[in-house]
C-alpha cells in the first residue's frame, strides 16, 4: 500500500541495537557474479529490496535459475557466462547497480537486448560506459537521449586484448561494470582510468567481490586495471552478504546525536565496504565509536567535552555515507563542508541540490556548489523549524532526513522510497528512539478537557494544545473568508494557511488578539461542522503534531489519542452529566458577559454529542487504551490530581 507521507515526532534521545538489511551494492555484485560463475552459489543475508528485485527478475529473464531458500537466502544457478536467453527486454526502475554492470555484461554476452528504467533512470548518464564498450567492439544504441538510457544491446564484433579508458569522475559503476564484464572475453585487457576516480571504495568491493569468485584483477594504484588471460567466475559455493555500511551511517549519527550507545549488528571495522570510514568522522566531530568483527557502537561525546562539532572532510572515500553527515551537522557546533561529492548529482537524484533545498527548509544556511555543501547548524537560542521534507524518490535523502527529528517535528514525504534498500527503515528507527511524550486528553463537550489539561500541563511544566481551537480558528477564518462552513475544499485550505500564534492565554488570527471570539456559541457550532470534515483535519494533522515539543505536550480533542497522538504516554476520556456540563457552559458564558439559557444550552450538547458520535471522522467515543474519567462530582483539583496518577503510573521508556 501506497504511504503518501510519514510524520516523525521531535525525538528526545535513541538507543538500542539494529541488525543491519545485507548492502545493496555486495549483494547485487554477488548476484551477477553468481550468474556469470560456473557452478551453484548460495547466497546468505541477502538484501531484499527493489534495487535487488530489479537484478533478481533481470537474471530470471535471461535463463538464469534463481531459487529462493530460507529468509533472504538464495540459490543462484550459474550460466558459465552465457545466458541461456539471447533475446529480451528489461526494465530495471531507478537500479543503477543492476543498470550498470548488466549493460557492460550484456554487450559482449552475444544477444539481442534492450534496457530501460524509469524517468529518473533515463536522466542518468551512462555515456562514458558505453564509449569505454565500444572501444571493444560493442553494439549499442540509445534509444532516447544520447549518453543516457534507454539502450539497445546487438552482438559484438569483439576487438579484444586491448586497453580501454573510460572516465572516473562521473561514477565508479563504469568502471564497475567493465571490470565484471571482462572475464567474458577470455583474453588479458586492461582498464585506464581518466581523471580522478570517484568513490574508491565502490571498486573496492567490485574487486573483492570479483575475487571471491575466482578472478583476481591486478591493478596499478588507481589508475590502470588488467584482468587476466583465461580469467572465469567458479562459485566459491556459499556467500554471505555483509550488512550495509551506508544504512549503517544513519543509525551510528543517530546515537551520537540521541545519546546512545546505540549498536548496529552485521558489519564490522574490517569491513570490505568503504562506507564504515564513516565513523571516522563521527569520531572527529567528537562523537565515541567503539566496534567488534560483526558490530560498530556509536554514543553521543563523553560527558564535560560539549557537543559535536562542525568538520571540513573531503568525502570521496564515504561517497553515500556523507550524505549523512550533512543532516548530522544540524547538531553541531560550528559549519560542516563536505567536499569532492560531485558524485552525488548523478544518483537517484541531484542529490546536492535536493540536500540544500531541504535542509533550508528546517530554517538553516546552506552553501553549495558543483562538488561540496556547507552547512551552518542553529544558531544560540534557535531552533530547526518543522518542516516536510520531499524526498524526489531518493532512499538515502528520505533516510538522512529522519535525523532531523532530534530538533523538531518531521514530516518525510513518499517514505516508501527506503523500499530501494532498507523497506523498514522507519520502524527499524521507532525501535531505537524515544519520542518527546503526549497525554491525550478527550471527551465531551464542557466536561472540563481544556481546564483539565492546562492545569496538567502548567503541573508538568509541558506544552498544551488545545486543538479545538485550531478548528474555532478555522471557522473563524472561514467565516471572515466568506467561505461556508459546508465547503470543505474552501475550508481545507483556509486551514492549511492559518496565520496563527499561540502565546500563553493570549491566540492571534493574523495579527487579530481572538480568545473571546472563538469562544462564542456561533463559533463554537460552527467548529463542530468544520471539524467533520476530513480534508480540513487532514490539513491542520501535521499543524497539530508540531506542537510536540520537549519536555512534553498534554494535547484536548477529540482524536488527538486515536489519530493525531496513537503513541501517547497517557490517554484519558473525560465525561459528565449534560446537566453538569451545560451549568458549566453557562457559568461561563454569564462570566464573560454573554446571555445564555441552561435549558438550551442543554438541549444544544444533547444535539452536538449525537452529532459528534456519529459522524464518519473522528467520532466522540473513547478510545480502547484511555482512562475513563467522570467530572460530574469531581473539582478541578481532583480531576487534575487524578490524571497525574495515571501519568506518574505509566513505565518511562528510554
Amino acid at each position: 500500500m501506497s504511504v503518501d507521507f510519514i510524520d516523525l515526532p521531535q525525538l528526545l534521545s535513541a538507543r538500542g541495537t539494529v541488525r543491519l538489511p545485507g548492502s545493496k551494492s555486495i549483494s547485487n555484485r554477488v548476484l551477477l557474479l553468481a550468474a556469470l560463475a560456473e557452478g551453484e552459489t548460495e547466497v546468505r543475508d541477502l538484501l531484499l529490496s527493489d534495487d535487488t528485485a530489479r537484478m533478481l527478475d533481470a537474471l530470471r529473464t535471461l535463463g538464469v535459475g534463481v531459487e529462493p531458500g530460507a529468509g533472504n537466502d538464495f540459490r543462484i544457478s550459474g550460466v558459465a557466462g552465457r545466458f541461456p536467453v539471447r533475446t529480451s527486454e528489461l526494465f530495471l526502475g531507478n537500479a543503477g547497480t543492476a543498470f550498470r554492470p548488466l549493460t557492460a555484461v550484456l554487450a559482449l554476452a552475444g544477444g539481442h537486448y534492450r534496457l530501460a528504467g524509469v524517468a529518473r533512470m533515463h536522466e542518468r548518464p551512462i555515456g562514458d560506459l558505453v564509449d569505454a564498450l565500444r572501444q571493444l567492439g560493442a553494439d549499442i544504441s540509445y534509444l532516447g537521449s544520447t549518453g543516457f538510457p534507454p539502450l539497445a544491446i546487438r552482438p559484438p564484433a569483439l576487438l579484444p586484448g586491448r586497453v580501454v579508458s573510460v572516465r572516473g569522475d562521473v561514477s565508479s559503476q563504469f568502471l564497475t561494470g567493465l571490470l565484471m564484464a571482462l572475464p567474458l572475453l577470455g583474453v588479458e585487457t586492461s582498464v585506464e582510468v581518466i581523471g580522478e576516480l570517484i568513490s574508491r571504495p565502490y571498486v573496492e568491493i567490485t574487486l573483492a567481490s570479483m575475487a571471491r569468485f575466482g578472478v583476481q584483477v591486478r591493478r596499478d594504484g588507481w589508475r590502470r586495471f588488467t584482468v587476466p588471460a583465461d580469467s572465469g567466475y567458479r562459485s566459491p559455493g556459499v556467500v554471505h552478504v555483509e550488512g550495509d555500511a551506508s544504512s549503517a551511517s544513519y543509525f551510528l549519527a543517530l546515537g551520537a546525536i540521541g545519546g546512545g550507545p546505540l549498536r548496529v549488528e552485521g558489519v564490522g571495522l574490517n569491513s570490505i565496504q568503504g562506507d564504515v570510514r564513516f565513523t571516522e568522522a563521527l569520531t572527529a566531530m567528537g562523537a565515541q565509536v567503539t566496534s567488534g568483527d560483526n558490530w560498530i557502537e556509536a554514543s553521543a561525546p563523553v560527558a564535560g567535552t560539549g557537543t559535536l562539532r562542525g568538520i571540513s572532510l573531503d568525502c570521496n572515500h564515504i561517497p553515500d555515507a556523507a550524505m549523512t553527515l550533512a543532516t548530522t551537522a544540524l547538531f553541531a557546533v560550528g559549519p560542516t563542508t563536505l567536499r569532492n561529492i560531485a558524485s552525488w548529482r548523478v544518483k537517484e537524484t541531484d542529490r546536492i541540490a535536493a540536500m540544500a533545498t531541504e535542509l533550508r527548509k528546517l530554517g538553516v544556511r546552506v552553501e553549495a556548489g558543483d562538488d561540496f555543501i556547507r552547512v551552518y547548524p542553529p544558531g544560540a537560542g534557535q531552533f530547526l523549524h518543522p518542516a516536510a521534507i520531499d524526498t524526489y524518490d531518493d532512499h538515502r535523502i528520505a533516510m538522512c532526513f529522519s535525523l532531523a527529528a532530534l530538533g523538531t517535528p518531521l514530516r518525510i514525504n513518499d517514505p516508501q522510497s527506503v523500499g530501494k534498500t532498507f523497506p523498514d527503515y522507519f520502524a527499524r528507527f521507532a525501535e531505537v528512539s524515544r519520542g518527546v511524550p503526549v497525554i491525550a486528553i478527550d471527551g465531551t463537550s464542557a466536561s472540563g478537557k481544556g481546564t483539565i489539561a492546562t492545569r496538567v500541563a502548567q503541573a508538568l511544566g509541558w506544552h498544551y494544545l488545545d486543538s479545538g481551537a485550531l478548528y474555532r480558528l478555522t471557522a473563524l477564518a472561514a467565516g471572515r473568508a466568506g467561505i461556508g462552513v459546508d465547503d470543505e475544499t474552501g475550508v481545507a485550505a483556509i486551514a492549511a494557511d492559518l496565520d496563527v500564534v499561540f502565546a500563553g492565554a493570549s491566540i492571534m488570527l493574523s495579527g487579530e488578539e481572538v480568545s473571546d471570539a472563538i469562544r462564542s456559541e456561533e463559533i463554537s457550532a460552527a467548529a463542530s461542522r468544520v471539524a467533520a470534515l476530513p480534508a480540513v483535519r487532514a490539513a491542520l494533522l501535521f499543524r497539530q503534531r508540531a506542537f510536540r515539543r520537549p519536555p512534553g505536550l498534554v494535547a484536548d480533542g477529540r482524536d488527538m489519542a486515536s489519530v493525531v497522538f496513537p503513541d501517547a504516554l497517557t490517554k484519558i476520556f473525560l465525561t459528565a452529566s449534560v446537566e453538569m456540563r451545560a451549568w458549566r457552559r453557562h457559568k461561563q458564558l454569564i462570566e464573560k458577559g454573554m446571555a445564555a439559557s441552561i435549558a438550551a444550552l442543554s438541549l444544544d450538547l444533547r444535539e452536538r454529542d449525537e452529532r459528534d458520535s456519529q459522524r464518519s471522522v473522528a467520532p466522540m467515543q473513547q478510545s480502547a487504551d484511555a482512562e475513563l474519567l467522570d467530572t460530574t462530582n469531581l473539582t478541578i483539583e481532583t480531576a487534575v490530581a487524578q490524571v497525574l496518577d495515571w501519568v506518574n503510573k505509566v513505565p518511562k521508556v528510554g
